[in-house]
């Protein structure tokens, strides 16, 4: 039991240094660990059942229900990882970029084939959805910035749609924020302010669309499994492109702090950096390769 929330917890740690990492999803690596749809299940069961478990004084059955030992595992290690791995990733993008970034492109284009893989029919509505998922991806890479709005229901609505996309495979929830042009409000005036009338808003739309979007993600799973991950499939293919490691960064300043908010992509020089960043590439493949052989042999052990 040890030994499995351990290994949880490593998972957990990979999500948080997605989450530091600019326009990569900690849901990817949920995905590609195998605990997307266990988050998903866990999270949902947040429901009336569990606050009745817990004001009944039902611990054991809360924790159980509630599978509260994996989301103290998970999110332990997407903290620790956020407060620890931070600065080193902060140094290797500054001083090495187009290395760590190629890194992280072996992993996520390993991963597309490793997820796609699960669907156990390809047919028309897959291919849609997967086209689908890829476009909106896309889109996310290449939109133009909103202006800043502080009226309530607009922050309701970037909690909603920020929590929700660093859950969605694909997506991040900080470079959602900068395209519904409340970064600087959300993430740098009212955290360091404690603006209430800034973070109650967007707690409520954090809290609330976490909730509702587990229990239609949790749906999508059960009624259309294949397409549903032929959708998110598509967001991690779409996600490539931010991911590119042969790209200039384009920055704005928020207050005292500066912020990418998009990228001019370029083709790379066929040089040693070049041939370094093909390696390493290909080590980022092999990882989620050896990854995908460990999870296998765990469910053979089990079985």
């Amino acid at each position: 039991m040890i030994k499995e929330y351990f290994i949880i917890m490593i998972k957990g740690m990979a999500m948080g240094i997605a989450n530091v990492i600019p326009g990569v999803s900690g849901g990817t690596i949920a995905l590609i660990t195998g605990v997307f749809e266990r988050l998903i299940n866990a999270i949902k069961s947040f429901d009336l059942k569990a606050i009745k478990l817990l004001m009944t004084g039902k611990i054991k059955e809360f924790f159980a229900y509630t599978d509260l030992g994996f989301l103290i595992a998970i999110f332990a290690g997407v903290g620790f990882a956020i407060i620890l791995v931070a600065k080193v990733f902060e140094f290797l993008f500054e001083q090495y970029p187009v290395f760590i970034w190629s890194f992280f492109f072996g992993l996520i284009l390993a991963s597309i084939y490793f997820v796609g893989k699960t669907i156990e029919k390809w047919r028309l509505s897959v291919y849609i959805t997967f086209i689908i998922g890829t476009s909106i991806a896309l889109l996310f890479t290449f939109l133009t910035p909103a202006t800043e709005n502080d009226g309530f229901l607009y922050l309701v609505l970037c909690g909603v749609v920020a929590i929700c996309s660093m859950i969605l495979p694909g997506l991040s929830g900080s470079f959602v924020l900068i395209l519904l042009g409340n970064y600087q409000l959300v993430a740098i005036d009212a955290i360091n302010n404690f603006r209430l009338d800034v973070l109650i808003p967007v707690g409520i739309g954090a809290v609330g669309g976490l909730i509702a979007f587990s229990h239609i993600l949790s749906w999508l799973f059960k009624k259309f499994k294949d397409q549903t991950i032929g959708a998110l499939t598509g967001f991690i293919l779409g996600s490539l492109g931010i991911i590119w490691p042969w790209k200039n960064a384009i920055e704005e300043s928020f207050g005292d702090k500066v912020k990418v908010v998009g990228y001019d992509f370029f083709l790379p020089d066929i040089n040693s950096e070049f041939f370094i960043a093909v390696t390493i590439m290909i080590v980022g493949i092999a990882s989620i390769w050896l990854m995908e052989r460990s999870a296998a042999e765990v469910e053979e052990a089990k079985a």
